[in-house]
């Protein structure tokens, strides 16, 4: 049903088609961003340190929340680790202290450090 044109009347299907169009533009602008981040090694130099402590010892066992196996890293696949990281963040992985350090990481800090990790043998 049609309304005369008034200030009380609205256009919901045009409204619908802008707002449609404004997500589309959205996401192709996200899509655009993410695809600009490029993992730099030596930036990671400064964000490995939390990581080093236990990563970084061959045979490390954690205690918490259980004892287990730390995985040695380095040599991982970049897509690997940033799949990994990204997991914590979303809570999709599970380990507190983890979950933890990957949510102070930006996509740019997940990038670095999954290259700094992936160029060692």
């Amino acid at each position: 049903m049609a309304c005369a044109p008034s200030p009380f009347c609205i256009n919901y299907p045009a409204i619908m088609k802008k707002l449609i169009a404004l997500a589309a533009l959205a996401g192709i602008a996200n899509m655009a961003a993410a695809a600009d981040i490029v993992g730099n090694p030596e930036a990671a130099n400064n964000k490995v340190a939390m990581c080093i402590g236990c990563h970084g010892i061959p045979g490390y066992k954690a205690t918490f929340p259980e004892v287990y196996q730390v995985p040695m890293i380095g040599g991982q696949s970049a897509k690997y680790i940033e799949s990994a990281l990204r997991a914590y963040q979303k809570g999709e992985r599970k380990h507190p202290s983890m979950r933890g350090i990957a949510a102070g990481l930006s996509d740019q800090d997940i990038a670095d450090v999954a290259a700094y990790y992936a160029r060692q043998k």
